[in-house]
């Protein structure tokens, strides 16, 4: 992968093991290091602590990490001009933390706009990986129902500040929107 594709803002979209990290941090490994992984996860359980593993080993060498599992506006706002690249991997697990943090839909909402601003304005490159979760069935409870909806309207405040948009389906990527214009 080249990095033809000149960028301030790419988001990264796929399901569950579509290939959205490995394209992430291929399109990050064409700009040097110093280069920044800002995770969203927490080790809650053995099976995400060796999820996390593998993703530092995946990751290699030229990286710097953060831990922003729900400080991520700031985070993102801090790190400007320290790197030459930041990868967010991922939203839909920060929109998680909050949502389990329960600030209420006005301070969740304010925490979105809040991250949308501070990419849009953001003079490092940035890719934020998120899952695509809005295509299965609907959830049967109200708190998977409302992060559903809250996953599909945070991607559009993204795709919408985003130069570049990506769909990862089986490990392929389709360019939803580049900066020479909408798909390819």
């Amino acid at each position: 992968m080249s990095r033809s594709e000149n960028f301030r803002l790419a988001l990264i979209l796929g399901g569950a093991r579509s290939g959205k990290s490995r394209y992430a941090l291929d399109l990050a490994g064409t700009f040097p290091p110093p280069r920044l992984y800002v995770a969203t996860a927490e080790a809650g359980d053995e099976e995400m602590a060796v999820r996390i593993g593998q993703h530092r080993r995946d990751r290699g060498e030229g990286w710097e990490t953060a831990e922003a599992p729900l400080e991520l506006a700031g985070t993102l706002e801090q790190a400007q001009g320290g790197y030459e690249v930041i990868v967010v991997d991922c939203l839909t697990l920060w929109l998680s933390n909050q949502l389990i943090r329960g600030g209420g839909e006005a301070e969740l909402q304010r925490e979105c706009v809040e991250l949308a601003a501070v990419v849009e304005k953001a003079a490092t490159p940035t890719i934020v990986v998120s899952n695509e979760v809005g295509w299965g069935i609907v959830p049967e409870n109200p708190l998977a129902r409302e992060f559903r909806d809250r996953a599909g309207w945070l991607h559009q405040l993204m795709a919408a500040a985003a130069d570049l948009v990506v769909l990862l389906v089986a490990g392929l990527p389709l360019t939803l929107k580049s900066a020479h214009g909408k798909g390819e």
